[in-house]
């Protein structure tokens, strides 16, 4: 190999020489050794190496590429059909004046990479086989969908209804499991989260491998990715855990068209020289795929090293615009900037020049990547395909910065395309965009499905029903219902004994997953440590500190507890895997994944999203949650809106319980509805750390508890009703307690477990009864039902904003009055009872907020409420904790509320 400029070429060739001899005689091993130490006595020496990068070349030879099989002018005829079909799918949605939008480029860069897959290497599930797992880069739904019609899965009629979901017969704009249950496995565009999921997708395979909860079978999680979207944190964030645990079972194909959304990626420089280096660096195996077979013939040619040299100089930014430019630019620009490489191209035309093609647009390259990549043993592999952003869309499209958004395109750009891939449109056709399927026996689909029949069915595809699993009895917590006896304790250890009580069931013990990023201490969780053991891909090579103790560190090969490391992505991607292996191993999993919950959903929602979407199951568990009941940790830590976040998820069933039974009813329910009914929903519930007595469960309150609201406490005389949820409701038992017996209020208390849960079952009677205007019953909410039949003002408090209680005031009966406190604000450090006093969730606030309700009436004196305020010595002008920092002149609460005439204001 020669070096453009190197002084002395001789020496070099001399040192290559050696290098190859040692290969050849002393083997990988010894050559190996030899760089390592000549790279340590270089380092020694100061002299500056870049060890991680391999020239701008691709990496599997001429020599070592192996035969491609098949007919490749079938298969080019086939991805012209795709590729037509895809783009005129996207241009009609767009015909009509709707502008539905959709994206045409991405695909055309992409589409060779797909159809070598689609025929040589991804397999279907079978009975005998768990199949390969595809993760589909977002934006290149149209070219699935566009093969699946070839296939004659999806119809002339779906295509044209592209975007168009809602009347029915229609495609979602890209994948998404919750819309096409049995077609879609992964939610993929929202960028970022293919890449972290494919990662930790592959970690739990070989994680119930391991655990011996499947068997291996060599399938392979396929993840095509855009350069671009490697920009996201999530996308490279994981690749450590992937290279140090070997993830051998995980191939990401990064489509390097060196294009964003807006322009290059790495205009200044190369990102899959970038690229390699970090994956190389994590322990990946990288293949590059940068130059097509028709650059062969002139890097054989180069023998003086001109032409590696004007490859290795010239930057992403200069790539793109040889792309816009054409043939006679590059030949000046590229190759004339050495007279050695401008030498090579004398005898080429201008459009021979132009037609040098990238190495994600020739298959046999790819095909060479792909073959190499599914031989890999012992490291995950990366493809650095090279390609072409708006590839064969025309010359006015391809490559320019705008192609990612460009949706419509005039009848010369058509003709382009027809012409390009010899489509069978004539002019007239063509302003019509037909879709175009060949017959049923033609031989394009003939050799179509016979590879798809080869390689096991069809693709995507979705396992969307499995096995049942053995739910045992609610009695099976009985420990939890029968309450504490007199001892104190957190719902974060009641949660922690009805897991341990789940895992001693002999039926579902083995799909009961404890998941914790690295809090397990925190939470009272160590004690799985030893019993089940922490999952570790390699075992356990060291003796921990703690071995002599009863509760230590064990980490194991077959390890039961997940803990991902301070990683709440990551963990959370885990879950994600494991709530979907009922379909994707038909295995259903059990997992619980508890965490700070200030440190959920805000931080990993849109993770917690795409886990709906792809209709996970299992319990997420915001433990210390609460914006109070945090001592001391301050604004960072404290929660008091994660159950407002977890609303915002459709399929996300979220309790904030109080008591041990009322945790052990809802984790059972959802078991029930999860395991036994098969819904697919996920349940959020939040735990807190604070001690204290829990009492037996009530009789008949598991319908309330379920639904979101049960009576707690009645008084007969009752003309108040309040309302609490988690820690608060024992503010709130205090407070009806003080009004009894100061006041002379009687009040019943409600435990509201989840305010979510009574506010979408109040919009669904709601919809139901203005849809429905001539049904003589109407449809009444939970709420309604339990208040009607009882008197008087309602007053709620909760540990959460505001909002999450004013969800339910229009589904109170009768206009009743209603007053909610709540925690808005950044959250302080400080003590429990200083914190509830700062944000008037305390007993306290709850009976002057009462008495004020009542004032306001006309049912009790503001006298009465003024002398309140003064026995319990509030702080009328406190801080208000919710004041926009953009209006410095609200600081207190007497300012903040309008005034009020009358010296009882």
């Amino acid at each position: 190999m020669a070096f453009y400029g190197d002084t002395d070429a001789q020496e070099t060739q001399e040192w290559q020489d050696a290098f190859d001899s040692v290969l050849q005689h002393m083997g990988t091993e010894r050559a190996a050794f030899l760089l390592e130490k000549l790279y340590q006595r270089a380092i020694a020496k100061h002299v500056p190496i870049q060890r991680l990068n391999t020239p701008y070349l691709n990496t599997i030879s001429v020599d070592e590429q192996p035969a491609m099989p098949g007919d490749q002018d079938m298969e080019r005829r086939i991805r012209a059909l795709i590729r037509w079909n895809a783009l005129a799918m996207v241009l009609r949605a767009n015909k009509t004046g709707d502008d539905l939008g959709g994206h045409l480029a991405s695909f055309a860069s992409s589409a060779t990479l797909y159809d070598v897959g689609f025929n040589h290497f991804f397999r279907a599930a079978s009975d005998n086989f768990g199949g390969d797992m595809i993760y589909y880069q977002g934006h290149c739904a149209p070219g699935i969908y566009a093969r699946s019609f070839l296939e004659g899965r999806l119809t002339e009629e779906q295509l044209g209804n592209f975007r168009r979901e809602v009347g029915g017969n229609g495609l979602p704009s890209y994948p998404h499991p919750y819309l096409m249950p049995d077609y879609w496995q992964f939610p993929t565009v929202s960028m970022g989260l293919g890449p972290i999921m494919s990662i930790y997708q592959a970690h739990i395979q070989k994680y119930l491998m391991n655990r011996g909860l499947i068997k291996e079978e060599d399938r392979k999680i396929w993840a095509y990715l855009g350069d671009g979207e490697m920009d996201e944190p999530e996308s490279l964030g994981a690749i450590s855990l992937a290279g140090r645990e070997k993830l051998d079972n995980l191939i990401w194909v990064v489509n390097c068209n060196l294009q964003r959304l807006d322009g290059p990626v790495r205009g200044n420089g190369k990102i899959i020289q970038e690229l390699e280096s970090l994956f190389r660096g994590a322990g990946w195996r990288v293949i590059k795929v940068v130059w097509g077979r028709r650059w062969d013939p002139l890097l054989a040619k180069d023998t003086s090293g001109a032409l590696k040299a004007a490859m290795e100089e010239a930057v992403d930014g200069d790539y793109q615009r040889y792309q816009v430019k054409g043939g006679a630019y590059t030949r000046a620009h590229f190759f004339g900037k050495y007279p050695e490489a401008e030498e090579l191209v004398k005898n080429l035309s201008d459009e021979d020049i132009d037609n040098l093609n990238r190495g994600g647009h020739d298959p046999y390259k790819v095909f060479a990547a792909y073959a190499e990549a599914t031989k890999a043993k012992g490291q995950p592999t990366v493809i650095l395909a090279k390609t072409v952003k708006g590839y064969g869309l025309s010359e006015e499209i391809e490559a320019v910065n705008k192609t990612h958004q460009i949706k419509k395109m005039q009848l010369e750009s058509l003709k382009y395309v027809r012409n390009r891939f010899n489509l069978p449109f004539n002019d007239e056709q063509l302003e019509e965009l037909p879709f175009y399927r060949p017959s049923e026996n033609s031989p394009e689909l003939k050799y179509l499905k016979a590879r798809r029949e080869a390689l096991g069915g069809y693709l995507p595809a979705r396992r969307k029903e499995s096995y049942a699993l053995d739910i045992p009895e609610l009695s099976v917590f009985d420990g939890v219902l029968r309450g504490s006896n007199g001892k104190q304790q957190s719902t974060t250890m009641v949660m922690v004994r009805l897991i341990s009580a789940l895992l001693k069931e002999k039926a579902i013990k083995d799909h009961v997953v404890p998941i914790v990023p690295d809090e397990a201490r925190t939470f009272g969780l160590e004690g799985m440590f030893r019993q089940l053991g922490i999952y570790a891909a390699h075992g356990q090579q060291y003796t921990p500190e703690d071995n002599e103790q009863l509760m230590n560190y064990r980490e194991a090969k077959d390890g039961h507890m997940l803990q991902e490391g301070i990683n709440e992505a990551g963990a959370m991607s885990a879950w994600a895997a494991l709530g979907s292996s009922y379909s994707t191993n038909n295995l259903p999993m059990i997992p619980m994944y508890m965490y700070y919950s200030m440190f959920g959903f805000q931080r990993i929602g849109d993770i917690a999203w795409a886990a709906g979407d792809a209709q996970a199951q299992g319990f997420l568990l915001g433990a210390t949650a609460g914006r109070t009941t945090l001592n001391g940790e301050g604004l960072q830590h404290q929660d008091g809106h994660s159950h407002i976040l977890a609303s915002t998820i459709p399929n996300c069933v979220s309790y904030d319980p109080c008591f041990g039974y009322e945790l052990a009813v809802v984790v059972h329910d959802g078991l029930q509805r999860m395991y036994v009914n098969q819904e697919r929903v996920f349940y959020y519930l939040t735990l807190m750390n604070e001690n204290y007595e829990h009492p037996p469960m009530p009789q008949g309150v598991e319908e309330g508890i379920k639904r979101g609201m049960y009576l707690l406490e009645e008084d007969d005389k009752a003309t108040v009703q309040l309302l609490g949820s988690g820690v608060i409701l024992r503010e709130v038992i205090k407070a009806a307690k003080i009004l009894r017996e100061e006041y002379q209020v009687h009040a019943n208390v409600w435990s509201v477990t989840s305010f979510n849960e009574l506010a979408r079952d109040g919009m669904a009677c709601e919809e139901y009864n203005r849809l429905h205007p001539l049904n003589e019953q109407t449809r009444e909410s939970w709420v309604s039902q339990q208040l009607r039949g009882t008197d008087g003002i309602v007053v709620a408090a909760t540990d959460h904003m505001r909002t999450y209680s004013e969800q339910i005031r229009a589904y109170l009966p009768d206009n009743r009055p209603y007053v909610t406190l709540g925690t808005d604000g950044y959250g302080r450090s400080d003590t429990r009872a200083n914190l509830r006093s700062y944000f008037g969730v305390d007993a306290a606030h709850i009976v002057v907020a009462t008495l004020k309700k009542l004032a306001d009436e006309g049912e009790v004196e503001n006298r009465l409420v003024k002398d309140a305020i003064s026995s319990f010595e509030l702080e009328t002008d406190r801080p208000v904790a919710w004041a926009p920092q953009a209006h410095p002149e609200v600081q207190t609460v007497a300012e903040y509320q309008e005034p009020v005439s009358g010296e009882e204001n």
